[in-house]
């Protein structure tokens, strides 16, 4: 069938869910955010099946703690992604959501990759990536120097005294794609990537990779209005692998005594009384959430950029 403009409107539409799965495991030396993915690499997806499930949320908990083994913490609604590739075949239409899986030590057994892969630019721990620096930043000056689209670089990637901004993931990654400088823009037209790009991450399918940046930046926002970093814990855990974990999704360093000061003061916490040497070295104090501030850990902020390490 084709409308007035002369559109085909007779496809297919393909209705799933996509679950980014977000969890974090300890490195040898500092935490890592991974994301669960099948081969390809690409987000768990599934058909909405509406004859089985009252709601989109009890579809995807369902396939994802059946498939996974998973008991999901959180769970929150993204976006509604479209694949952008042409072609014949059905369109296929992905609802993306935000899933944390708590306890590091679960994350085991399963493609769990470290969300660096897709976007190396993303971590700045260890101070300004090469990759951006090196390959990514002039290819995009250049770009935005003959599109017009340098206020949105700068905002995007913190240039030219602007401050970088971790939640805005999607944002630079929506630039990249539009300088064609990932793979998806070039496999989008069905042409062959430049040997170049092979350091701009770890291509997916579809929109896989854009669903991931807006859940990475959608986790990383919400850390700075309510305390879900809380989710990604195992029952006890030390004041260490608390900012560990901060640190791991922001991927900026937090200043460790105005962390430290932070948590003791937002009363989410409260002290087990024992203690444990999990890393080596000196026993640590383990903590847990305080049972009587159950409520106030879903509703309450800890504003962590306050601890950031300019």
């Amino acid at each position: 069938m084709r409308t007035a403009y002369g559109r085909d409107v007779s496809r297919e539409i393909e209705l799933g869910l996509s679950a980014v799965l977000v969890g974090v495991i300890e490195g040898e030396h500092r935490a890592v955010p991974h994301v669960l993915t099948l081969p390809g690499p690409e987000l768990p997806t599934r058909a909405f099946d509406p004859e089985r499930h009252g709601t989109l949320e009890m579809s995807l908990r369902d396939w994802v703690e059946s498939d996974t083994g998973h008991t999901l913490s959180h769970v929150e609604q993204l976006y509604t992604f479209g694949d952008r590739a042409g072609g014949e075949g059905a369109h296929h239409v992905s609802i993306g959501y935000l899933a944390i899986v708590p306890g590091r030590e679960r994350l085991k057994g399963q493609d769990w990759r470290a969300w660096a892969q897709f976007f190396p630019w993303e971590d700045r721990r260890e101070g300004v990536p090469p990759t951006l620096t090196d390959l990514l930043e002039p290819r995009l000056r250049q770009w935005a120097n003959t599109s017009n689209k340098r206020d949105r670089l700068r905002l995007s990637f913190g240039l030219e005294g602007h401050p970088w901004r971790d939640e805005l993931v999607l944002e630079r990654y929506e630039l990249l794609y539009e300088a064609g400088l990932v793979a998806e823009y070039f496999n989008d037209r069905g042409q062959p990537v430049p040997a170049e790009l092979a350091g701009t991450g770890r291509p997916m399918p579809r929109d896989h990779r854009r669903i991931l940046a807006t859940g990475i930046g959608r986790l990383r926002a919400k850390l700075k209005y309510r305390p879900v970093l809380f989710e990604l814990m195992r029952e006890t855990f030390t004041l260490f692998e608390l900012q560990s974990a901060a640190e791991a999704v922001s991927g900026q360093l937090l200043h460790k005594q105005n962390f430290r000061r932070m948590m003791m003061q937002s009363g989410l916490i409260e002290p087990t009384g024992a203690q444990t040497s999990r890393r080596g070295g000196r026993p640590a104090s383990e903590y847990r959430f305080a049972a009587e501030a159950e409520w106030e850990r879903r509703v309450s902020p800890v504003r962590f950029g306050g601890a950031r390490v300019r």
